[in-house]
């Protein structure tokens, strides 16, 4: 039973990374792929600190990577669950 209650819990806390309107609106865009910062901006309408804040909490939850081209930063997403996820609700609430 303790087994089933850990998966339950680590279940809840991945959840609780990803149930923000912010986070989600960043998910989105990266479910398409690879995105830089600036473009996560300008597509999301988040604020650069809030961005910044909110890039930071997905990259140490391990649902997001970064890589770095020189003074730019490109964030992908990195969890397998993530991108099942994802993919389900950016079907179901973001594509056009």
């Amino acid at each position: 039973m303790d087994d089933i209650k850990d998966k339950a819990e680590h279940a809840a806390n991945f959840l609780k990374g990803i149930a923000n309107k912010d986070r989600l609106l960043i998910l989105c865009e990266l479910a398409q792929g690879e995105r830089s910062v600036s473009t996560l901006i300008e597509e999301t309408g988040i604020a650069q600190t809030s961005m910044s804040q909110h890039l930071n909490k997905l990259k140490n939850e391990g649902l997001v990577t970064y890589r770095r081209d020189h003074r730019v930063l490109y964030y992908r997403i990195d969890h397998p669950a993530v991108e099942g996820v994802m993919a389900i609700l950016y079907d179901t609430f973001c594509k056009d």
